[in-house]
């Protein structure tokens, strides 16, 4: 069974630990070939393109995964991060020479992603010094910063107190509002719930069902996504 993603959805890939989410995360993300079966972009086979085609897609995507990669800097810095790779070479090397993006929409978009995610009051504030939650927010404002038209989520909440998950819920939800299609693999069908707009049920690697989550956890089509559902599929 495909997987597709629209503008402005929120895909949620629901199964057991150690099932292939985050295998399925980095397939979407182009960091491999598939095996088997392709990976479409715009209708497109994306390993059928160029190295640089291929590189004009991946630069469209941005990945959270679910420990979050901090650098001793201010959470300002970090958060620029996405926006300085991607650019440029010769832009790349100015800045290092500067010390600074030194571009007003850059700068916007940092101040933005920040404030949707709640740290705008830490952004001087080194990176490393957070605790677990904020320094996941920090991962998710670095990914929004570069406007991406998908966003990929690797368990976003696992191990996050409920003010931070939900501070994460409302910036999925941002993002969706504002036409980015999010893909978010999870164990807890819950958040599931609140957040999708179609749950895909990955089980023994193969997507078994999708549908909207009402059809999904109370009406499934599919005897194992019941049986996964009320807990009685143990892997």
């Amino acid at each position: 069974m495909s997987l597709s993603v629209s503008p402005g959805e929120v895909v949620t890939v629901v199964g057991p630990s150690g099932v292939g989410k985050t295998t399925l995360l980095r397939l979407l993300a182009l960091f491999r070939p598939p095996d088997e079966g392709t990976i479409s972009w715009d209708g497109d086979d994306a390993w059928a393109l160029s190295d640089r085609e291929r590189l004009a897609v991946r630069r469209r995507v941005a990945t959270v995964f679910q420990e979050p990669s901090l650098f001793n800097a201010s959470v300002e810095r970090n958060a620029e991060y996405g926006l300085r790779v991607r650019r440029p070479w010769s832009d790349r090397i100015r800045d290092a020479i500067s010390g600074a993006i030194g571009v007003s929409d850059a700068s916007r978009r940092v101040r933005d992603a920040l404030e949707t995610v709640g740290l705008e009051s830490l952004r001087d504030q080194n990176a490393l010094s957070l605790s677990g939650g904020e320094a996941q927010r920090v991962a998710f404002a670095r990914a929004l910063a570069v406007e991406p038209d998908v966003l990929l989520l690797d368990e976003p909440s696992s191990n996050l107190d409920p003010r931070n998950t939900a501070v994460l819920e409302d910036a999925i939800a941002d993002a969706r509002d504002r036409g980015v299609g999010v893909v978010v693999a999870t164990h807890d069908m819950n958040q599931a719930e609140r957040i999708s707009d179609r749950v895909a049920v990955l089980l023994d690697g193969t997507i078994i069902e999708t549908g909207p989550p009402e059809q999904v956890f109370e009406s499934p089509a599919d005897d194992r996504t019941r049986r996964f559902v009320t807990g009685e599929l143990v892997y």
